[in-house]
């Protein structure tokens, strides 16, 4: 599985790990699938909508940690 950064885009994240959406909608990123999505970075989202970038890219790989203990 491909490394998940704050310099990935947003439509990457999701296509590399689709939970991450679960924690991208529960800090108010409503919009996954808008044009913003395909070239906007982790980090340039979470300034936007004001989080913490390093936070939300600790949930996103602990998510992908629980997927490899899960099979």
């Amino acid at each position: 599985m491909p490394a998940i950064t704050k310099d990935t885009i947003i439509g990457d994240v999701l296509r590399i790990q689709p939970a991450a959406a679960r924690i991208l909608m529960e800090i108010g990123m409503h919009c996954l699938g808008c044009p913003a999505s395909v070239g906007e970075t982790l980090e340039e989202a979470c300034q936007v909508h004001g989080v913490d970038a390093d936070e939300v890219l600790e949930r996103i790989n602990n998510l992908s940690e629980a997927s490899v203990y899960e099979n």
